[in-house]
């Protein structure tokens, strides 16, 4: 995966920042204005409830109705679909981190929430948008053509170590 680097500067302007911790069932949205923060949980995939939730972050954060929102998720196993509905459908800015970039301190235990790890997405977007650029890996979002690509290869890769897997299985058994 690659950095992209995003040319706006948004320090000093009035957005709305946006993290999903995304999963099956749900999605945990935080908002932040930058010095006040809100959280939530929608049903997963429920497009109408997540911008009525937008519009009243907005409202309850004491933020314009105009003023822009600048999302972000982790990436995972949910692709890009996510991304492609929050900026196409919606009019969301939407950067995908790379989860591997995550900072997390190793030597101290901390409680692994989805409240927990939305706070945090919020705090990494905010300080990369604020101009501190290494502060996490952007993924730049491949065209819906390169990830049918993409998921093609990975299927072809994890038949050939299923055949290989039962081959081996399979001379074990010959050889008892």
């Amino acid at each position: 995966m690659t950095t992209i680097l995003q040319s706006k500067d948004y320090s000093g302007k009035a957005v709305l920042y946006m993290a999903m911790e995304l999963s099956n069932a749900k999605w945990k949205l935080g908002f932040s204005n930058g010095s006040r923060d809100r959280s939530m949980t929608i049903a997963a995939g429920d497009w109408k409830v997540l911008s009525r939730q937008i519009d009243l972050a907005k409202e309850k954060l004491h933020l314009p109705e105009d003023c822009p929102v600048i999302c972000c998720y982790e990436a995972g196993r949910d692709g890009f679909w996510i991304h492609r509905m929050l900026e196409e459908e919606i009019g969301i800015t939407n950067l995908i981190f790379d989860s591997s970039s995550i900072e997390v301190n190793r030597r101290k235990r901390r409680a692994k929430t989805d409240k927990v790890d939305v706070r945090a997405l919020l705090r990494l977007l905010q300080r990369y948008l604020n101009g501190e650029r290494k502060a996490v890996s952007v993924v730049q979002i491949p065209t819906p053509d390169e990830e049918d690509q993409r998921r093609f290869n990975r299927e072809r890769e994890r038949l050939i170590k299923e055949h290989s897997a039962h081959i081996a299985r399979i001379k074990s058994l010959l050889i008892q």
